[in-house]
C-alpha cells in the first residue's frame, strides 16, 4: 500500500444531518412515477451499485457477490412505485454492507434547505438539548436566550409529549430495535431531536414533567439555531458554534458542535488555545459533536502534540493507506487535556478522542461513542436525490476499530436526572476534579495506552 497524507476532506457530519432530513422528507412522493422518472431512478441505482463495486474500501463487499446483488435489486428498482421506494431498496442494498456513511438523501431536502427566506427549512429550535436517559426523555442543556429559556424550561424536566407525539410511543419501539447496539443513545436522542426542529417562527406544543413531575405545557415558537450557517459540497447547510469559558482552578473550556467551517472555528480555537497555555488544564467537549473536515482534526491536535511524526490513526481505501498526521504548533500546550465525548460524538470528534489518547495526550469522560469513523463522500445521483458513500475506514494508531464499536471513554459519567436538575454537569465535574488532582499533585497523569 501507499502511505501518503489525508489531504481529501471527509464527511462526517453529513452522514447525521442527512440520516434526519431523509426522515423528514419521507412519504411525500405520490405512486407511479412517470417514465422519465423511473429511468432516472434506474440509473441512479446504476450509479449507486457501481459507484460501491468501484470505490468501497472492502473489495469482498463484506462477503458479498456485488455482481449478483445486481441482479437481485436492478428488478426491484424497475418495479418501484415511487421515488420513496426507491429510495429504501438502495437503502436496503447498501445495508449488505454493513457500514455507517451509506446513505440516499432525497432531493427535496436541499430545496427546503435553501429557500432563500428559511421557510421550510427546518432550521428552527426550541434551544434544548436533549438525552434519553433510562427510557427518559431529558432535558440536558438550555441555551441562553432561547424559547426555551425564555419559557422557564430547566435541565432535568422530562418531555413527555411533542406536538401530537407521546415519547413512550417513540422510545420503546426505538430501544427495543437498538437494545443491543451502542448507537442505541444516538438513536433515541435523535429521534426526540428530530421532533423539536422545524421552520423558523413554527410553534411546537411540548409537554414536560418539571422538576417536582409536575406537569407543564409550553408553546414554543421555533428561533433560528445558533451559530454560523456553512456549506460543504452537495451538504445542505449546517450551523456551526464554538464555546469558550474558563471553570475554576483556570481550566479552560472549548466546546464545538462540528469540525466544520474553519474560518470561523479554527481563529477561535487557536485563540482559545494561546489563551489557555498557561492553564491548569483544558477541557475539550465533543459531546454531541458530528465531525467534519480532517484538516480540521489534525490541525486541532497540532496544539497538543509537541513531538513530530504523529498521527491520529490511519485511514484506508482500497489501494492505499492514508495517516492523519500531525502537524504541531511553534508552540504546544504541555498540561493535562480531558476531551468529553457520548454517544452523539461521531467519526472526527471519535477519530480527534482516540487519537489524543492513544498518544498519551488526553483522557476521555463521558459515554461511549457512537462508531461512525470513515471517510466519505457526497454525489449527486441522476434522480436529483443526494448519494453519501464511504471510501476508507479507519483504524487507530493502536489498531482500535471505531466503526460499529464505538470508543469507551477511561472515565465512564453517567449523566442522572438527579444531576441535571440540581444545574449539575457530572462529566465535566469529573474531568475538572481529574484535572486539579493532577495540578495540585494528589494525581499523577498517566495514559491507559501507550502509542506504538
Amino acid at each position: 500500500m501507499k502511505n501518503r497524507l489525508v489531504s481529501r476532506r471527509w464527511i462526517a457530519c453529513a452522514w447525521m444531518v442527512l440520516m434526519l432530513a431523509s426522515i423528514r422528507a419521507g412519504e411525500r412522493e405520490g405512486p407511479d412515477p412517470s417514465r422519465d422518472q423511473r429511468k432516472l431512478d434506474i440509473e441512479s441505482f446504476e450509479y449507486v451499485w457501481t459507484t460501491i463495486r468501484d470505490k468501497h474500501f472492502d473489495p469482498t463487499f463484506g462477503g458479498n457477490d456485488w455482481q449478483s446483488v445486481h441482479g437481485e435489486f436492478r428488478p426491484k428498482i424497475e418495479k418501484a412505485g415511487s421515488k420513496d421506494e426507491t429510495r429504501q431498496i438502495l437503502q436496503d442494498m447498501m445495508s449488505l454492507l454493513h457500514f455507517s456513511h451509506f446513505n440516499i438523501i432525497p432531493s427535496e431536502v436541499y430545496h427546503l434547505l435553501n429557500r432563500p427566506d428559511g421557510s421550510g427549512s427546518w432550521d428552527g429550535t426550541t434551544g434544548m438539548d436533549v438525552r434519553v436517559i433510562h427510557g427518559e426523555a431529558l432535558v440536558t442543556r438550555v441555551e441562553a436566550a432561547s424559547p426555551a429559556s425564555l419559557a422557564g424550561v430547566r435541565p432535568g424536566w422530562k418531555i413527555v409529549r411533542i406536538r401530537d407525539c407521546w415519547m413512550d410511543s417513540v422510545l420503546v419501539p426505538v430501544t427495543q430495535e437498538f437494545k443491543d447496539s451502542n448507537r442505541s443513545a444516538a438513536m433515541l436522542a435523535l429521534a426526540v431531536l428530530d421532533r423539536l426542529a422545524g421552520a423558523v417562527g413554527d410553534s411546537v406544543d411540548i409537554r414536560f414533567l418539571d422538576g417536582n413531575d409536575r406537569p407543564v405545557l409550553r408553546r414554543f415558537h421555533l428561533a433560528r439555531t445558533r451559530g454560523e450557517k456553512y456549506r460543504l459540497g452537495h451538504l445542505p447547510p449546517f450551523s456551526v458554534w464554538i464555546e469558550v469559558d474558563t471553570l475554576k482552578y483556570t481550566i479552560g473550556y472549548i466546546a464545538f458542535n462540528a469540525f466544520l467551517n474553519p474560518v470561523r472555528i479554527m481563529p477561535a480555537y487557536n485563540q482559545a488555545m494561546m489563551s489557555f497555555m498557561n492553564a491548569k488544564g483544558i477541557i475539550i467537549d465533543l459531546r454531541g459533536n458530528a465531525g467534519g473536515m480532517g484538516d480540521m482534526v489534525m490541525g486541532m491536535a497540532g496544539w497538543l502534540v509537541s513531538a513530530r511524526n504523529q498521527h491520529l490513526g490511519t485511514s484506508r481505501t482500497r489501494d492505499a493507506e492514508l495517516r492523519f498526521v500531525i502537524f504541531p504548533r511553534p508552540a504546544t500546550y504541555a498540561g493535562p487535556v480531558a476531551v468529553l465525548v457520548d454517544g452523539l460524538s461521531v467519526c472526527g470528534a471519535e477519530i480527534f478522542a482516540q487519537g489524543l489518547r492513544d498518544l498519551g495526550r488526553a483522557r476521555l469522560f463521558g459515554t461511549r461513542t457512537y462508531g461512525a469513523a470513515m471517510a466519505s463522500a457526497i454525489e449527486k445521483l441522476p434522480n436529483g436525490d443526494g448519494f453519501l458513500y464511504a471510501f476508507a475506514n479507519y483504524t487507530s494508531r493502536n489498531g482500535d476499530v471505531l466503526e460499529k464499536n464505538g470508543l469507551r471513554p477511561d472515565v465512564e459519567v453517567p449523566i442522572t436526572r438527579k444531576a441535571l436538575l440540581k444545574g449539575k454537569d457530572p462529566v465535566v465535574e469529573a474531568a475538572v476534579r481529574w484535572i486539579r488532582d493532577h495540578a495540585f499533585g494528589t494525581a499523577r497523569f498517566t495514559a491507559d495506552r501507550k502509542a506504538p
